[in-house]
């Protein structure tokens, strides 16, 4: 069916909180309706909604938890006395939305030729939203035929391309933007776009797609952050590494500042280090992002994860401390040291690599009145290898290392690789832990 056929609604109708419903959550259509929702019975919900609403754009109050109707609430003292109140949830939809939102296509096309409006905003969405959000895109290509606009905002200034955030939406982004949906268009809150939301999703296919549709890849939200910040900052989770990494490779690609910083004058760097996401800093690095970039709080990249390695032992952050240092990152003040001891206790071997790094940092007894004695007990044979350092000094081997690596300076991670010498000993310049210091 073309657009502009029989049904199309462009106009913007809403009905929020408020609104007198005309099946109320009490009613018994409304308890037949639940019931059949939460069975996915389809074919009684269809029943329902096709024979037994009054209209078509008819007002369906599911869920009200409205304390104040209820005489039977018990309420807090503090809400009696005014000193905070609760804010009570009114879920109204309309038979439209329904019907988008668990997919049920056919009953859609039947509402939508009886004159349902594509474009009624029933509680806080519209039927486009609904189906976008769950990702049923013959659906989203039934309303958006029936002219269904695709740069409606819902009542949280989202547009429904903000609400493409599943890899199983992807489609229903195909259809938007060929209904000329707006891939620069700004959510109203953060003022992000849809590059934004697929970036912090790590979907990459997403990306691409609204990349070749003209999305800025540089733009910047209401926190100065762009969609590859976005995207550092999101990769937290181990399984989902890989996914964040061909996010960043391709907006690397279309011309992503690795050097943007947000409000609070973090790179992309940061974010990443922050989350030991080792391959995400390689790749940041590999581009010449800034190793030694300073936020307002005067954190940098290193910082950033010693602070979170207690937190990433599943991600081995002694690999992406390993990496900056190799990268030319500035070494932990020695003064500061015993802070490292206290804060990374419980991961010796990013101790290990940090300490390593330096020609010689005197060990105090401070330094082992900061390891909480139950970590000691469990990595005993490191702890006791370098607390013996107080009284003695660092092997020649160690002195060599850090003289080889001065030399080398910013370029160990470039130069180091290309030595002619045994691989063992390439790891040893390149700070591989060893589980023992000396």
């Amino acid at each position: 069916m073309a657009t502009g056929g029989k049904g199309e609604e462009r106009r913007q109708v809403h009905t929020g909180p408020g609104s007198i419903p005309d099946h109320p959550v009490g009613s018994r259509f409304v308890r037949d309706l639940n019931r059949a929702l939460e069975r996915q019975d389809k074919e009684l919900v269809r029943h329902l909604l096709q024979h037994r609403v009054q209209h078509v754009d008819a007002v369906i109050e599911l869920s009200n938890d409205d304390w104040m109707k209820d005489p039977s609430a018990q309420l807090d003292p503090l809400i009696l006395l005014g000193l905070w109140s609760l804010e009570y949830k009114q879920e109204l939809t309309s038979p439209l939305c329904i019907a988008a939102s668990h997919g049920y296509t056919d009953c859609l096309q039947y509402l939508l030729q009886r004159g349902a409006r594509p474009n009624m905003v029933v509680g806080t969405k519209s039927a486009l939203h609904s189906a976008c959000e769950n990702a049923h895109a013959d659906c989203a290509e039934v309303l958006l035929e029936y002219g269904a606009n695709p740069r409606l905002l819902t009542e949280e200034g989202l547009t429904s391309l903000h609400l493409c955030d599943t890899a199983q939406s992807f489609r229903c982004a195909k259809l938007l933007l060929k209904y000329r949906a707006d891939v620069n268009q700004l959510s109203e809150e953060d003022q992000e776009t849809p590059l934004h939301m697929v970036a912090k999703h790590g979907l990459h296919n997403h990306i691409h797609l609204y990349l070749r549709y003209g999305a800025t890849v540089n733009i910047l939200n209401i926190h100065q952050e762009s969609p590859l910040a976005s995207a550092c900052a999101s990769a937290w989770r181990p399984e989902e590494q890989e996914d964040y990494l061909q996010v960043c490779k391709v907006l690397i690609t279309y011309g992503a500042n690795v050097n943007s910083v947000d409000h609070e004058k973090r790179s992309p760097l940061h974010k990443a280090s922050k989350n030991a996401s080792l391959q995400l800093v390689q790749l940041l690095l590999r581009h010449n992002a800034d190793v030694n970039a300073i936020d307002y709080n005067g954190c940098s990249p290193l910082a950033n994860v010693i602070q979170t390695a207690p937190f990433k032992g599943e991600l081995n952050p002694h690999c992406t401390v390993q990496t900056l240092l190799n990268y030319g990152s500035r070494k932990v003040w020695p003064a500061a040291f015993p802070k490292v001891l206290k804060t990374c206790a419980g991961s010796p071997k990013t101790i290990e690599v940090l300490f390593n790094s330096y020609q010689q940092i005197h060990v105090t007894e401070e330094w082992v009145e900061a390891v909480p004695e139950e970590l000691f007990q469990l990595h005993r044979p490191f702890y006791e290898s370098l607390f013996a350092l107080a009284s003695s000094p660092r092997s020649l081997q160690h002195l060599c290392r850090f003289a080889a690596r001065k030399l080398f300076d910013k370029q160990c991670h470039t130069l180091i690789p290309r030595l002619p010498i045994p691989k063992c000993l390439r790891g040893y310049l390149l700070l591989e832990p060893e589980s023992l210091v000396y």
